[in-house]
């Protein structure tokens, strides 16, 4: 693999972030972590979407300019990243000069392509979707089936795209390439999608939208939002209609798009088409995430359960993110949606992270140190057990990346965590000590260990904190590509002195970790 680039969906600066955009940041950063394990050029793409109708209502409400609304709320989505660990290579603005002058460079390069054209149109638009509704997609009071609310009727001359030119392309890419659209159910709902597709509006009046890109040929007229902000995957590389940077000859085609359910029709139809359109080749996957709801009821700031994503850390009084992300990351099988409850995310951490993980590499380094002064002895080194098993997680963790199912590799990590955990239980260092069989011993206390670099590698893109904490009390080089990775990790030698074994995660609920239950 000699690059992957891997892009998020750019999020929409009209309010501040939330735990559902945190949920797609946090996949998305753990996919990135996961395959510089595997690839020396790894790239990662985020930003924000700002421009359209809601930023102009919103700021004029505010009595600020949108510019000033978008420089205010940007910061907060790259404060909130910072704040989780979210590793990106570069955060992209729609309000970025260079963007906005590519995307213009392609409108006009479709106009003239005959791609784009001019029209009088008459329909639903929803500002919220930021679109034009069919009246077959409405509910049965007629009101937009994600915002609930009652689309408005608009007559303007705006340009459109010919998509339905390039419908019978864009389906036999999808059928010819069944892993495009992952997971594979979203495809059907996409096909189904396409048997009524009709062009496109993109543009919108300047009288109607002054807060946008300028159509270059017509001033009047507003680049619509929507080939604005998917134009950023590769105005980011440095495309342009003219001529493209190295870095977009490097990077493009993107690995994976991931995105959330809502907006996979924009990603899987339109997009393609745009590119189609461009010449370029199209993304090798989209993944379309499902969203996440707080203790089973949809996130709604009447309910009043709308939850920023770093009120987590700061109610649990965590040090790191580790945690918070280790659980918003299993929380759902592959495209499936989620839930997140206080009580569910301390019980499921503590149990994972503090209990089997955390507590079998602490009491297996301090048997070491109580038995040997932390030494490993040559004669320590024996054939392990659990080499197979656990070099067989490796290739299964792989599998499941290669399929965006994060939720599912944790699973294969915690079954070799409960394994070596069994594995100590059956061989009992302590009465191999006490019966002075001290060989014995020390080759069970290595083998887990071993096995512990291991996992230190394979939780790395989840809890990077947490495996930097394992690997440094192993002395385990955790820059190891996980095909490079083997059963015999732990040197001969000194390993550890007792002052040097510290808790890599503490239960949230413990009298040191959770400070601000014992508060209340």
């Amino acid at each position: 693999m000699e690059k992957y680039y891997l892009t998020t969906a750019i999020d929409y600066v009209n309010g501040a972030p939330h735990i559902g955009h945190a949920y797609e940041k946090i996949l998305s950063d753990i996919i990135t972590r996961h395959y510089t394990q595997r690839c020396d050029d790894v790239y990662m793409l985020t930003g924000t979407d700002e421009h359209g109708i809601k930023i102009q209502k919103t700021a004029a409400s505010k009595g600020i300019t949108p510019k000033e609304l978008c420089d205010e709320n940007s910061q907060k989505f790259k404060d909130a990243w910072k704040a989780l660990d979210i590793n990106y290579s570069q955060f992209i603005r729609t309000t970025d000069e260079e963007h906005e002058k590519v995307v213009q460079h392609i409108f006009e390069k479709l106009l003239e392509k005959g791609d784009i054209y001019k029209n009088s149109y008459e329909g639903l638009y929803c500002t919220g979707c930021e679109c034009f509704l069919n009246p077959k997609d409405l509910t049965e009071d007629g009101l937009c089936p994600d915002h609930m609310k009652k689309p408005e009727v608009v007559k303007e001359e705006n340009y459109f795209f010919k998509l339905t030119k390039y419908k019978d392309a864009i389906i036999k890419h999808i059928k010819d390439h069944p892993d495009f659209i992952l997971p594979e159910f979203r495809a059907n709902e996409v096909l189904n999608q396409l048997e009524d597709i009709q062009d496109i509006s993109v543009s919108r009046a300047k009288s109607n939208v002054q807060w946008g890109i300028d159509v270059l040929s017509d001033p009047e007229q507003s680049i619509y939002v929507w080939i604005d902000a998917l134009s950023n995957y590769i105005t980011a590389l440095g495309y342009d209609t003219e001529n493209a940077s190295e870095k977009f000859k490097k990077y493009w085609p993107c690995d994976v798009h991931v995105i959330g359910k809502d907006i996979l029709k924009f990603h899987s139809i339109y997009w393609p088409a745009f590119l189609m359109a461009l010449d370029l080749p199209l993304p090798k996957h989209i993944f379309a995430h499902g969203w996440i709801t707080i203790d089973e009821s949809k996130m709604s700031k009447s309910l009043g359960n709308v939850i920023s994503p770093t009120s987590v850390l700061e109610t649990f009084n965590l040090e790191y993110p580790d945690a918070f992300r280790y659980y918003m990351a299993s929380s759902a099988p592959c495209g499936r949606d989620g839930n997140y409850s206080d009580n569910d995310f301390k019980e499921k951490v503590n149990a994972h992270l503090a209990n089997s993980m955390g507590n079998l590499l602490n009491r297996t380094l301090s048997m070491l140190v109580k038995y040997f002064d932390g030494e490993v002895k040559p004669e320590f080194k024996a054939e392990n057990p659990l080499a197979k098993k656990a070099l067989g997680t490796i290739q299964i963790v792989k599998n499941h990346f290669d399929n965006f199912e994060i939720s599912e590799a944790v699973l294969a990590i915690n079954s070799l965590v409960d394994m070596t955990n069994k594995y100590v239980q059956d061989n009992a260092p302590w009465t191999l000590a006490k019966e002075e069989k001290m060989t014995e011993c020390g080759q069970v206390l290595v083998n887990v260990l071993d096995i512990m670099c291991i996992i230190s590698a394979l939780i790395y893109p989840y809890c990077p904190n947490i495996a930097a904490n394992m690997a440094k009390q192993l002395s385990f080089d955790l820059k190891t590509k996980l095909d490079d990775l083997t059963a015999d990790n732990i040197k001969c030698g000194k390993l550890i002195e007792k002052e040097d074994i510290k808790p890599v995660f503490l239960r949230v609920d413990s009298e040191l970790a959770d400070k601000s239950a014992k508060k209340q």
